[in-house]
């Protein structure tokens, strides 16, 4: 769960003085309003294409924070809660055909993930409902302005009235930007065939980050990901031989299980990331001119310029307040290292936290997973742990994207 902890601006709700609608659940029997051609293709849609641990809470403020655009938080949550076990190749079929009920505004394929005989989805029943600045703000919460940009305070969003799915499509439909960032597409080419709908203009961000900082933060986030990385870890190859990442000499204890469990989710995760490169490299006509690569060490070490290039791939203008929001979330004092937690902090070092913190042992057996994806993303490997433990020597290369 997000948390807002150390936040330097005012968390202090804007106060709107319009009175709030509140009514109760429609049935989904008439949805003509969603499907008008001309609607859906004046409409921007953008999906943040990446995985856990690689800074996307962040990245996602970024539109989170927007005024123009309406941004939806890990919506492809629900899937993975409802159909546990499941493992994560077998949920891409369903992962992408929420995505194409979302992308049109049509909500109600929340309810297809609803507890038996449980209520009918609210608003707040969203997954990072109360962190989402569409939900918090007017027309459906009096509690925050869409158009002030500052983070919600979760606490002060909890508050605000449950309002029902209709109202919040209509709320969706205002916007002519939809933003939605999620971990659980593990491919580019699971999104092909919403990309050749001609009735959706979607876009792709894919955010990388080095997988050794990815594996580091997986392991310190462990308890918060025990069922994604079992639902990832099923999804391995089996006929493949795999080197254990530990020294034989060790002596094994229950949280060795947990870590290997979080490293070993990298082969699948690198395995897909790969697969999304190459299409890249090469796109197709469906990927062309759609697909925007961005480093997560690139962004925390020049944000308005990062910011400024992915605005501009979406057709959105980075205002003053945007930037200055951008700046303030990278360049903190706050060294944090609690996992879920969008906060102020010195975001270049926690970038490359992962080389004090990791064996030798789990960097090696990471890079041996993700040797590929990390030469294309200009991310070097190290040969010593000495090597690794010498911060005064980037590891970072121009990426062949």
């Amino acid at each position: 769960m997000l948390n807002l902890a150390n936040y330097k601006w005012t968390k202090e709700p804007q106060q709107c003085n319009h009175q709030m609608r509140s009514t109760p659940y429609q049935s989904r029997s008439d949805i003509r309003f969603l499907y008008r051609p001309s609607l859906a293709k004046k409409r921007q849609l953008v999906y943040v294409l990446t995985t856990w641990r690689s800074g996307s809470s962040f990245f996602g403020e970024l539109f989170n924070q927007n005024p123009e655009v309406f941004f939806l938080y890990e919506p492809m949550w629900h899937i993975w809660q409802k159909l546990y076990p499941g493992d994560a190749v077998s949920l891409q079929g369903a992962a992408r055909d929420m995505l194409s009920s979302l992308y049109r505004c049509d909500l109600s394929v929340f309810q297809l993930y609803n507890s038996p005989g449980g209520k009918n989805f609210t608003s707040l029943g969203l997954f990072g409902a109360t962190l989402n600045k569409v939900i918090c703000s007017y027309p459906l919460c009096s509690a925050y302005r869409k158009d002030v940009v500052g983070m919600v305070d979760d606490k002060v969003c909890k508050k605000c009235p449950p309002q029902s799915l209709r109202l919040l499509e209509e709320e969706c439909l205002k916007y002519n930007t939809v933003v939605i960032k999620g971990v659980r597409i593990l491919d580019v080419n699971v999104l092909a065939p919403l990309m050749e709908d001609p009735s959706l203009d979607l876009k792709v961000i894919h955010l990388v980050r080095d997988p050794r900082a990815v594996a580091n933060s997986r392991i310190k986030s462990r308890h918060g990901l025990i069922r994604e990385n079992l639902q990832v870890v099923r999804s391995r190859d089996p006929k493949l031989r795999r080197i254990p990442f530990v020294d034989p000499n060790h002596k094994a204890n229950k949280k060795d299980g947990s870590d290997y469990h979080s490293i070993g989710a990298m082969e699948v995760i690198c395995d897909r990331t790969s697969k999304t490169l190459r299409t890249a490299l090469n796109p197709p006509s469906w990927l062309k001119g759609k697909y925007l690569a961005v480093r997560y060490e690139d962004l925390v070490e020049n944000p308005i310029k990062t910011l400024r290039l992915v605005y501009r791939f979406v057709n959105l203008t980075a205002n003053h307040d945007i930037e200055s929001f951008a700046l303030n979330m990278t360049s903190g004092t706050s060294s944090s290292s609690k996992p879920f937690i969008v906060s102020s902090r010195n975001a270049t070092q926690a970038a490359s936290a992962w080389r004090t913190l990791l064996s030798i042992q789990q960097i090696k057996q990471v890079e041996d997973y993700c040797h590929h994806s990390m030469s294309l993303l200009g991310y070097e490997r190290v040969r010593t742990a000495g090597e690794a433990k010498d911060l005064s020597k980037s590891l970072l290369t121009v990426p062949k994207l």
